[in-house]
């Protein structure tokens, strides 16, 4: 049995896991967490089944979105993400619910997968300057995956129909440093007022694991720590207020400085498995205790009652 009482950074198929929301909550009572974050890539879409499978499972399921906020700087082009929370309540808010999706729908949808295909195929069709690609790659290559097409999704199709597997390929024509690569998400400023006008909690996700020492899915394309480090007054700034600290693409001396900032700017300190199927990225291997997720919870409540009691 695991020891984790809250594992808080989980995802379905409403985004690129393999498990659906009933799936994901019936694996987390089976191995006895007792909260569980659900927090799909820039959809709430997975939250109402998953909330409904805890109730039925005895899971107390923690709704949250995995925004993901976009970069172009001299030192950094890329994604951060930021893991949204609040009250499931708000789930039942249609003026809620309607603004945060509009806020989603500009990091991603069919808009960015379509510029961010005829981009690879600038760069490395049939033709272009260093071509890569036995044929061009197609809007419906992706679009097969999910409407809600990731990184994962590209580069499966890369995989599965242009038949390139060698991952340094793939990771040459969709990584952070392609040039080809257009970063998904929603600009800070964006993000910024949202979390100034709206009831959630915003913890910043895996802040170190770019910097993780050898393999390991969990890293993927995020930045190096220094990167995070650089940009951390401004995500401060945008009203993050906690810091995903246990994560297991986080190696212990970032464990220990992300502590050591959480301390310094009276941050959360949350964790999560980052769950994504039962094979590379697992659930239950990593989350936060009582004590932090009480206080996450604690923070949930006052920004609601806070909120609520402006607009009354």
């Amino acid at each position: 049995m695991t020891h984790i009482f809250a594992d808080l950074h989980n995802h379905t198929t409403a985004s690129d896991g393999d498990l659906s929301p009933g799936e994901l909550v019936a694996l987390a009572a089976g191995m006895g967490i007792k909260v569980l974050g659900v927090t799909d890539h820039d959809t709430l879409d997975g939250l109402e089944p998953a909330l409904a499978a805890g109730t039925l499972q005895g899971v107390d399921v923690f709704p949250g979105v995995e925004v993901s906020v976009r970069f172009k700087r001299d030192f950094f082009t890329g994604t951060l993400h930021v893991l949204t929370y609040f009250s499931s309540a708000l789930l039942k808010d249609s003026g809620f619910v309607t603004r945060f999706k509009t806020l989603l729908a500009q990091g991603r949808g069919q808009g960015l997968v379509r510029a961010r295909i005829e981009k690879i195929n600038e760069v490395f069709g049939p033709g272009a300057e260093s071509p890569l690609l036995s044929r061009h790659l197609a809007f419906e290559d992706i679009a097969a995956y999910s409407d809600n097409a990731s990184r994962r999704h590209f580069a499966m199709a890369l995989d599965e129909k242009l038949g390139i597997s060698d991952k340094e390929t793939i990771n040459r024509i969709i990584g952070n440093d392609s040039p080809a690569y257009l970063p998904s998400g929603i600009n800070l400023e964006q993000v910024k007022g949202f979390l100034k006008n709206e009831p959630v909690i915003a913890v910043l996700a895996h802040p170190a694991a770019g910097s993780f020492p050898g393999e390991g899915h969990y890293k993927e394309v995020l930045p190096p720590v220094e990167t995070v480090t650089r940009l951390l007054p401004e995500l401060l700034d945008a009203g993050v207020k906690g810091l995903e600290v246990h994560y297991p693409g986080h190696a212990p001396e970032h464990k220990a400085l992300l502590f050591s900032w959480a301390q310094k700017y009276d941050l959360l300190v949350t964790g999560g498995s980052d769950c994504h199927d039962n094979a590379n990225r697992p659930l239950g291997v990593a989350g936060a205790d009582e004590e932090e997720f009480n206080r996450l919870r604690q923070a949930v409540l006052c920004v609601e009652k806070m909120t609520a009691k402006q607009s009354g």
